[in-house]
């Protein structure tokens, strides 16, 4: 009989801080690693990230489930490689090391509009302005265990609208699944691949734009752009977007609002001579 390991108490409770030993029962779980973190079984992982698949397919507004999806796929592998994307880049590693967070309060709205209107900033504002939203609208990061990667992933939520501006998608579906093949070609998370498949919920000329337009221009773009998850967007916002988009490599796309109005303007006139 092979002799027996005694693990101590102490050593154990060492183990489950690092991550290597976690106790699971029904009336157990592990202490979490920072404000808000839940730890979850692999069960617990596969189960919300099935859910939050079907769910964010059957209604892409629900970005709650997006999230959920995202932080539920993005472990072991992807998140690490975005994180490691980070420390090889010297703005990267300031990024993880400031930690900034991007919300109404760390940016002054009102500064960013009164700045020229083909700057960064005023463009970011412009677009926050015109699709109705603000910075506060991102969900804190909870299914991610490494303290540093959670921080990753709330980093490239938060910077998600900017994307959209420098871009100039718009958040209908049409715009949202264009920007996400975007992403999936820039960062890997397996999320970004996964939200695209709403491509099923487009209706016919949308459907046509996405396969003859958006796809392309967004596996080319996203695939030759730097990784974005390294930009300092805050110390970028009184540059010139059209430099920034050159100097980042990012293709802006033809304008999806004025296709959309477009399309709407026939078919009203088809309607009409009908």
């Amino acid at each position: 009989m092979p002799p027996r390991i005694k693990i101590s108490s102490q050593l154990l409770r060492s183990l489950c801080r690092q991550g290597c030993v976690r106790e699971f029962s029904a009336l157990s779980r592990p202490a979490s690693n920072y404000p808000g973190h839940v730890p979850l079984t692999t069960v617990e992982r596969c189960s919300l990230a099935i859910g939050s698949a079907i769910g964010s397919l059957l209604n892409p507004r629900r970005h709650d489930l997006i999230a959920t999806l995202g932080e539920t796929t993005a472990t072991p592998y992807f998140i690490y490689r975005l994180r490691d994307a980070m420390l090889a880049s010297p703005t990267g590693r300031r990024i993880l090391r400031d930690r900034p967070r991007i919300t109404s309060q760390t940016l002054s709205l009102p500064y960013l509009r009164s700045l020229p209107a083909s700057s960064l900033g005023a463009t970011y504002a412009a677009w926050l302005d015109r699709e109705g939203v603000t910075p506060d609208t991102r969900s804190s990061v909870r299914y991610i265990d490494d303290e540093e990667c959670a921080y990753v992933m709330q980093r490239y939520r938060e910077c998600h609208d900017f994307y959209h501006a420098v871009t100039g998608l718009p958040i209908v579906v049409e715009g949202e699944v264009a920007l996400k093949v975007f992403e999936f070609m820039n960062t890997g998370l397996p999320m970004t691949g996964l939200s695209a498949a709403a491509v099923v919920r487009l209706k016919g000329p949308e459907r046509e734009r996405f396969w003859n337009i958006h796809l392309p221009w967004a596996v080319r773009s996203g695939a030759k752009s730097k990784e974005l998850i390294s930009v300092y967007w805050e110390e970028e916002l009184e540059r010139d977007v059209g430099e920034l988009r050159e100097e980042l490599g990012i293709e802006v796309p033809p304008d999806l609002r004025e296709m959309r109005r477009q399309q709407r303007k026939r078919d009203k006139q088809r309607a009409g001579n009908a």
